[in-house]
């Protein structure tokens, strides 16, 4: 699979829909340590996806994907757990759960791909 630019990349454009909606959502969450940690997990997927791409290669690209599938799971245990300490609405929640797994799924497909 041969992308010309990395804006191409579906999976990074939801990565960055996503990272976007926590920031906004929890940037007034006055749980530092929980606010830093989802902020960080979620603007992980990206930053990884970014950083493989940029590797030009298909192994090194690969391994990046699998360090933001990580880092998607790491993101979804804590909207999990966002939930649960009612940091979030059933709403957001809605969104934020379903949202992680479609990343995960579309990161493994492009995985099997390269």
């Amino acid at each position: 699979m041969k992308f010309t630019r990395l804006e191409e990349i579906i999976v990074y454009q939801k990565a960055e829909i996503f990272a976007d909606n926590v920031y906004k959502k929890f940037k007034f969450c006055r749980d530092f340590g929980f606010k830093d940690q989802i902020q960080r997990a979620a603007i992980s997927i990206g930053s990884n996806i970014a950083e493989g791409y940029e590797r030009k290669g298909n192994k090194e690209f690969k391994q990046f994907l699998f360090i933001a599938k990580g880092s998607c799971g790491e993101a979804r245990h804590l909207i999990r757990m966002a939930h649960r300490q009612n940091y979030i609405s059933n709403d957001d929640y809605n969104w934020f759960y379903p949202a992680a797994i479609e990343i995960s799924k579309m990161l493994s497909g492009l995985i099997k791909v390269l």
